[in-house]
């Protein structure tokens, strides 16, 4: 059973709903958040209580990140898909030199003989070539593979978070 501290209530579920699409770019973005909250359910909360919400769904795990997302290209940057064939006796250390590069945006470990899969976000091939040629000589790594976008295609991924069954609603402050 979750405990209660790791469940998610409704003014969670409605902070989710709102930080997730066209966050504010303005000098203090949680008023405006608590403005948006108050125009689309009545519930008032203050800049600092979005925030506070904010700040305990990341620490309890709900939230990793919030922040931009840029179009790299225009940019000058390149964003490449690479996956390499790990044995489990070294995979700690190719993951964490694979962690400790800035470039490095998505990191997953699948239950396939090709087993680390990642994007880097690079400025230069000779940068790319360099990190691919770093992993390549750890000794037992076998194939890392570099599997640059043909044709990018971009998806809107924003999860709704319906209202029903978590939790009591709150009564809005008036």
């Amino acid at each position: 059973m979750t405990d209660s501290a790791d469940r998610l209530n409704h003014l969670d579920k409605l902070a989710l709903n709102l930080v997730q699409d066209g966050f504010p770019i303005h000098p203090k973005p949680y008023d405006v958040l608590a403005a948006r909250l108050k125009e689309r359910t009545g519930y008032e909360l203050s800049g600092l209580e979005f925030l506070n919400i904010v700040n305990s769904l990341k620490k309890r795990g709900f939230l990793r990140r919030l922040g931009g997302i840029f179009n790299s290209a225009p940019l000058g940057y390149r964003s490449t898909l690479c996956a390499a064939r790990v044995p489990d006796e070294i995979l700690d250390e190719v993951v964490a030199t694979i962690n400790a590069r800035a470039e490095v945006t998505h990191n997953y470990i699948r239950a396939n003989k090709i087993n680390v899969w990642f994007t880097f976000c690079h400025d230069s091939v000779e940068t790319l070539n360099s990190f691919l040629d770093q992993l390549r000589s750890i000794k037992g790594i076998g194939e890392v593979f570099d599997l640059p976008a043909k044709k990018v295609y971009k998806i809107r991924a924003v999860f709704n978070l319906p209202l029903q069954n978590f939790g009591p609603k709150p009564e809005p402050k008036k």
